[in-house]
């Protein structure tokens, strides 16, 4: 027989052990959702819906995880095992989405496939460039006007032409000591390009946005040169000529430079593929990327999908 009391504290006891084994159970089950996917897997990215649509098509037996906020797919490509995401627009959505995609999956290597706004004069809408490097043109010092011209706060350096007051600087890579580095340009794998450059041959792209709106060329492919990225949308003929003039870039984004540096900080294998989805303030009109985003989501993805054929990953 128990008394009322112990009755009491009978119950107390017995919700106690309920909240415990509740809080074991989700830090158990919890864990398991986010533990590290140990298989390895080419990270296959892009900015935003549109430049992803077709290559999530093409993945076998999907399975999809949400972490930190953003959804990945895993699954194949052609017999590649990967994992598909969205960095969102931009520098930082990017280097986080990198990031975090590192953090929770083996990544042999990266792929990112998205539009690029064309500066260099030779290319023209819906070719797809590789581009060998890639920079963080935007970093800048916003200089101080005085009559005698723009004038740089003390200690900090001309690195390239400027702008107006925009002076282009390279990047502090963190670190201590000997081990903090100041670069601008982040290379591409080399493995990777080669392969890029044998499937270059391989891939035909698509001539027709919509009916009716077809290009007056057969698009083009290219391997090689310079890319550059900021957070900037850029839709200004006199800035674009300048970014050609001083990077010798082939095309400007707002998300790749800042995936490379990611991938460089944890010595992961990535390759960009971006095609031209407007000239950057270049046309004779309105910027054409309202037109051509999609067409060109779609060439950069149908090179890519050739890529995932015939790369074979490092192994971890």
């Amino acid at each position: 027989m128990l008394y009322p009391w112990q009755r009491e504290t009978e119950r107390q006891l017995m919700a106690k052990w309920r909240l415990i084994a509740a809080v074991v159970f989700c830090l158990l089950f919890g864990a398991a959702a986010q533990a590290r996917d140990d298989t390895s897997r080419i990270a296959v990215m892009s900015a935003f819906d549109a430049e992803l649509a077709l290559l999530l098509k093409a993945v076998g037996d999907p399975q999809q995880v949400e972490i930190a906020g953003i959804d990945f797919t895993t699954g194949t490509i052609d017999g590649r095992p990967v994992v598909l995401f969205l960095s969102g627009i931009s520098m930082v959505n990017a280097a986080m989405a990198t990031q975090v995609a590192l953090d929770h999956f083996t990544v042999n290597s990266i792929v990112f496939s998205g539009i690029a706004g064309g500066v260099d004069p030779a290319l023209e809408i819906g070719d797809v460039v590789i581009p060998e490097r890639w920079g963080q043109y935007l970093e800048n010092v916003l200089a101080r006007e005085t009559p005698e011209g723009w004038q740089l706060p003390q200690g900090m350096t001309r690195k390239f032409a400027n702008f107006g007051m925009i002076f282009p600087q390279t990047v502090r890579i963190a670190g201590q000591g000997a081990a903090t580095e100041e670069r601008f340009w982040f290379e591409a794998d080399p493995a990777m390009l080669a392969v890029a450059r044998q499937v270059s041959g391989q891939v035909t792209l698509e001539k027709c946005a919509t009916a009716g709106r077809c290009l007056g060329r057969q698009p083009r492919l290219t391997v090689g040169g310079n890319g550059v990225s900021g957070q900037s949308f850029v839709d200004n003929a006199a800035f674009r000529a300048y970014v050609f003039a001083t990077f010798q870039a082939r095309v400007l984004d707002m998300e790749s430079a800042a995936v490379a540096q990611v991938a460089r900080a944890n010595g992961t294998p990535f390759i960009v593929f971006r095609s031209l989805s407007d000239l950057a303030g270049g046309g004779p009109g309105e910027n054409e990327i309202g037109t051509f985003f999609q067409f060109a989501a779609n060439n950069s993805a149908t090179v890519v999908k050739a890529f995932l054929a015939a790369w074979v990953p490092p192994k971890p």
